[in-house]
Formats: structure tokens, C-alpha cells, sequence
């Protein structure tokens, strides 16, 4: 049995789903927003985690399940959480708790594990991993000081800034109206990096199978470039052997089974890994290329098997 934990109308969560009913893999969605309606019996002992999950009525026994395929969003950002009663937000809390908790020791192929996840939670410290499994990273300055900034474009000429954390930002060049700005960096540090030139990849790692998009674009973010008028083109690209395998030993350093890795290509052949994604939203590259990434994830989740397969399923759950 495969289970899906997210909100159902997500098109990534959509689409593994549809991938899973096309190959004929039975399986459960944990829908996110229903917590109130899908109570969980899970408990811990020396041999494992067991118990059952309750899905539109019918019970799952946890021994069955095989494979799990994760994209919880925060709870605390749920439309049921706006006005919510104080039994609601604990009951809520509890089982996304419960939920995590069996995620982490759960055998099988798991998609993807917070243990494993929690490098892309410091874009600071990820990006030191990334550099140890042989990528070139960016020169990178975090701080909440303008002189230090200033000096850092002085020194690079051409500066982007973006997010620390894992929440999701838009990448932007430091140019003359964000330097205006630069005074309310004391406020909150910010990451600034040196801009790369160079062709944008996206390689999506599905337990052990990669899949890359080459990005042609002309706009620091690719994602956002149609907002700020700008033109984005995707196409399927083959990876060279030395750059799969280093995207390949890099995913596997991280201990993820789902990846997305970004990377930008220079015209003198050197790669620059950005950040490595452990939670990608594939669905936008598949619906540009046609690649089968949601089914490389059902077929994944069907095999139960994975980078993570080795867990200590003995665990203490934080529950």
C-alpha cells in the first residue's frame, strides 16, 4: 500500500496520484486538510511502528505500507487554522505530529524524510554539502550590514539576493531602486550572492532516475519571469555522464529519494549548483516537456524501495 500525504487538489500530489491509478498501485491519500476526519492509531515499540490510518473510512494497517510520497504544507498556514478553536489547532497540531513522526520511521521508500529534508531548511549550510560533493557554489554573503554588501558588489559587479530559508522567494538582482532599499537589511539579514551567467538546468532525481530540463530565459528567476514580462523556454536536455553523476552522488549525500537540484551551466563548461529541493514542484517541468516524472515517482513508491530504505525503524517518534 502506497500513501500520499498532502492537500489532493495540489497538481503535484494530483498528478503522482493519476500516475498511481494509471500502473494500477493500490493506494491511500492522507488529505492534509481533513485531519479532523482521518484519525491516526500509530504506536512505537522495539520492533516498530504500528497501528493504522484511517482513509474516507477504511482502516490501513501500517505493516502494509510500502511507500510514502510527502508534500505537507505548514500547518499553521491551513485555511482551517484562521479562525480556528483552540481544540482544533491542538488537534491539529497533534496529528501533523503523529503523521511526521511515523513518516520518519516508516519502512520502505519515503518521499522524503525530515531528517533528510532538513539541510534545504539553512540555504547557508546546504550550500557548504553541496560544495563537499563537488559542485561550485556561488560566493555567498549573508549579513544585515549595507557597507558589507556594498563592498561584496564592489568586489562581484553583478549581485543577487534571495531568501535564507526554505521558504520559497524571488530571486532578484541587487540593482540601483534594491540598493535604495539596502538600510532595512538591519533589520533582517539577508542572502547576497555573486550572479552566475549561464543556462539554467533543473534535474529532477527520482530513486536513481534523473530527468533535466534546460532553461532558456531572459530573467534572473526563470519562474517568475512571465510577471516581469520577461520569456521562459523548456526543453528536455541529456545530461552529460559526469555531471548525472555528481547530481546522482549528491542526492544520495543528502539521503533523499526525490530531488529537485538546480543548477547553471557556464559558457566555459563549469556547473554552479544552487540548492538542492527536497519537496520539487516537478509538475511545472513535466507539463513543459512531457517528461514522466509523476510516474517515475509512482513506480518508485511501488517498488518500496529507496535511499532511505535503511532507517532505524526502532526510532523513538517524537509524539
Amino acid at each position: 500500500m502506497i500513501v500520499i500525504c498532502g492537500i489532493a487538489s495540489e497538481r503535484p500530489v494530483a498528478q503522482v496520484t493519476e500516475a498511481l491509478r494509471q500502473l494500477e498501485l493500490p493506494y491511500v491519500v492522507l488529505h492534509q486538510r481533513r485531519f479532523m476526519d482521518a484519525p491516526l492509531d500509530i504506536g512505537v515499540d522495539g520492533t516498530g511502528a504500528h497501528g493504522r490510518l484511517l482513509d474516507d473510512g477504511h482502516a490501513v494497517d501500517c505493516s502494509s505500507v510500502t511507500g510514502i510520497y510527502t508534500r505537507l504544507m505548514d500547518w499553521r498556514m491551513l485555511p482551517e487554522m484562521e479562525q480556528a478553536s483552540e481544540e482544533t489547532v491542538r488537534r491539529c497540531a497533534w496529528w501533523h505530529d503523529v503523521l511526521s513522526s511515523w513518516i520518519e520511521i516508516a519502512p520502505g521508500c519515503v518521499m522524503n524524510r525530515t531528517a533528510a529534508t532538513s539541510s534545504n531548511q539553512s540555504k547557508p549550510y546546504q550550500a557548504q554539502l553541496i560544495g563537499e560533493a563537488g559542485f561550485r557554489v556561488p560566493e555567498t554573503l549573508v549579513t544585515n550590514d549595507p557597507d558589507l554588501v556594498r563592498a561584496f558588489l564592489s568586489r562581484h559587479g553583478d549581485v543577487v539576493y534571495k531568501s535564507i530559508s526554505a521558504v520559497r522567494s524571488i530571486v532578484r538582482r541587487l540593482d540601483d531602486e534594491a540598493l535604495e532599499r539596502l538600510p532595512l537589511i538591519r533589520s533582517c539579514p539577508v542572502q547576497f550572492q555573486q550572479y552566475v551567467r549561464g543556462v539554467n538546468v533543473r534535474v529532477h532525481a527520482v530513486d536513481g532516475e534523473l530527468f533535466a530540463t534546460r532553461v532558456e530565459t531572459d530573467q534572473v528567476d526563470y519562474r517568475y519571469a512571465h510577471p516581469f514580462g520577461g520569456r521562459t523556454e523548456l526543453t528536455s536536455w541529456e545530461l552529460p555522464e559526469e555531471l548525472a553523476r555528481r547530481c546522482s552522488a549528491l542526492v544520495t549525500r543528502l539521503g533523499l529519494t526525490l530531488a529537485g537540484i538546480d543548477l547553471a551551466l557556464t559558457d566555459e563548461g563549469e556547473a554552479f549548483c544552487f540548492e538542492v529541493n527536497p519537496s520539487p514542484a516537478f509538475s511545472f517541468y513535466e507539463a513543459h516537456t512531457g517528461q514522466p516524472i509523476a510516474r517515475a515517482i509512482a513506480r518508485a513508491l511501488g517498488r518500496g524501495t529507496g535511499v532511505s530504505r535503511g532507517i532505524d525503524a526502532r526510532m523513538t517518534p517524537r509524539a
